[in-house]
């Protein structure tokens, strides 16, 4: 009767019995998988932000499948900001990348065609693959101490078949927080260009730098091949309950105009934007920067907790981060991903999310979000190092 897309009757893993057991008898928790920015204490202009969801213009329906033209133009100055030129019929708006990812694999693939996607990543991605039929193959990110992540182009050219419709590269990474460098950029380019793919960029991230980040922060400018730059609101406004995203297409003009018609057809039979936000698009990326601020400045603080906690373990260490809300942490140990996520929970309240949920290859991988209190966070990271650290002498 159901499909065979997912294993609808899964069972509930290890982590997510003990939680739900500790959460039942009520005892104090310190997450540190936190990512709601809607739940750790940040200074939402609430005012500004419900008088802008409330405007007249909100009461008529007027649809159109590529969104509003007073959204698309607002967006469109949002990247004219950056000094990078949109034209806003290249704008298609939805619900959530999410929903961005499933058209466009509507769009791209036939079932049992494939998707390059990034390991590390978002798990979430094969998930939507596999909803329409897709294949996900991961292609690999490699991480040196020494000169941070890079993407290894040589197995990405390797994993290309005739099935192969699209490459994805989110940046910067969710959970890495790396950025792709202009080289990078610049060679997924020509790989997709020389293989007929396309090329999609969730920069959903983008707005968190670190110092430590390169100065390319959108993917639009500059590209050959057929290219599908996300991002949105959830993120970028810290506002993941009103919904709004967008897939920008740029690449060559042979490529973007089916592209776009194609999108068109998609969005017109789903409309599901809500008119009110798409009237307020305007006014809330206005007061995107004080939020923004917020979060860098709450990231940038829980980052030097966490080294500084590390710091005191031989055995721990920090993996390069330039981006995003999240961290790395590796500790050699002789546990397992599982026995140790399972260890801390139990024996000090503290959840943290196993290596082995982003597809990191090997055991030793923790990770972390950096929105939470830090009150919270730095209690939970202590917790993590007194528990599995070995002192440094």
């Amino acid at each position: 009767m159901f499909s065979n897309r997912l294993e609808w009757d899964a069972p509930t893993n290890a982590l997510g019995l003990l939680l739900a057991e500790k959460r039942s008898r009520a005892e104090t928790l310190f997450d540190l998988t936190q990512s709601n920015p809607t739940q750790v204490g940040l200074d939402y202009p609430n005012e500004a932000i419900l008088t802008a969801l409330s405007r007249p213009a909100a009461m008529v329906y007027e649809p159109d499948p590529r969104g509003l033209m007073a959204a698309r133009r607002a967006i469109a100055g949002y990247y004219d900001e950056q000094g990078v030129a949109i034209d806003p019929e290249a704008l298609f708006l939805t619900a959530g990348t999410s929903e961005a990812y499933s058209m466009l694999f509507k769009l791209l693939g036939d079932p049992q065609d494939e998707v390059l996607v990034p390991r590390p990543g978002y798990p979430l991605l094969s998930y939507l693959a596999a909803f329409e039929g897709l294949n996900a193959i991961a292609y690999p990110a490699r991480h040196d101490p020494l000169h941070g992540w890079r993407i290894d182009l040589d197995v990405i050219d390797a994993l290309v078949t005739p099935r192969t419709r699209a490459i994805v590269l989110i940046n910067p990474n969710n959970p890495t927080g790396a950025y792709a460098t202009s080289a990078e950029l610049a060679a997924l380019d020509r790989i997709c260009l020389r293989n007929g793919l396309a090329l999609i960029v969730d920069e959903v991230f983008a707005d968190f730098a670190a110092a430590s980040a390169p100065a390319v922060r959108t993917a639009l400018p500059g590209r050959s091949a057929l290219t599908f730059v996300l991002n949105g609101f959830s993120k970028m406004l810290a506002l993941p309950q009103v919904k709004l995203s967008w897939i920008a297409v740029g690449g060559d003009a042979r490529f973007t105009e089916k592209a776009q018609k194609g999108l068109e057809t998609l969005l017109d039979f789903y409309l599901s934007i809500g008119t009110p936000v798409q009237h307020a698009a305007g006014p809330l990326l206005a007061l995107r920067k004080p939020i923004q601020r917020q979060i860098v400045e709450r990231v940038a603080l829980n980052h030097r907790s966490l080294q500084a906690h590390v710091a005191r373990a031989a055995n721990c260490s920090m993996l390069s981060r330039q981006g995003g809300w999240y961290a790395v942490v590796h500790i050699a140990d002789a546990l397992t991903d599982e026995q140790r996520v399972l260890h801390l929970l139990g024996r000090a309240n503290t959840v943290v999310h196993p290596g082995f949920f982003y597809d990191f290859s090997g055991e030793g991988f923790v990770v972390v979000s950096l929105l939470p209190d830090p009150q919270i966070f730095g209690s939970g990271v202590a917790g993590m190092v007194q528990l599995f650290g070995r002192t440094t002498v």
